[in-house]
């Protein structure tokens, strides 16, 4: 079983930058791989970012590519998103989550078998 928690969420300025983490309890295996979501009102759910745990891939939305970065920390347990210059558009809950499933659908939701309970991200001028 996994716990994760997300923190770093709040209000930002347009082009502002605003970095979140995911704390995790339990056991992250290295075949395990870590993503973003995010859920904005009235749209579906989707992926921002995903890292697999041993560090060797990772993947972005291209709506984020080039302003968003993913990384984690094997010692904390811990995955981040390093969001730059942000845009109204980036407006939404983020969730971050583990999935277990080897092969991965990096970018499907169905795939992680774990989630948190999401911060709010707005961004608003």
């Amino acid at each position: 079983q996994v716990q994760l928690v997300e923190s770093g969420g709040g209000l930002v300025q347009p082009g502002d930058s605003l970095s979140l983490s995911c704390a995790a309890s339990g056991r992250i295996f290295s075949t395990d791989t870590m993503g973003w979501f995010r859920q904005a009102p009235g749209k579906e759910r989707q992926i921002v970012a995903a890292i697999s745990w041993n560090g060797d891939k990772s993947y972005y939305a291209d709506s984020v590519k080039g302003r968003f970065t993913i990384s984690r920390d094997i010692a904390k347990n811990t995955v981040y998103l390093q969001m730059n210059s942000l845009k109204p558009e980036d407006t939404a809950v983020y969730y971050c989550a583990v999935g277990r499933r080897v092969p991965i659908r990096w970018y499907a939701g169905d795939d992680y078998n774990y989630w948190g309970q999401g911060t709010q991200v707005t961004v608003s001028s």
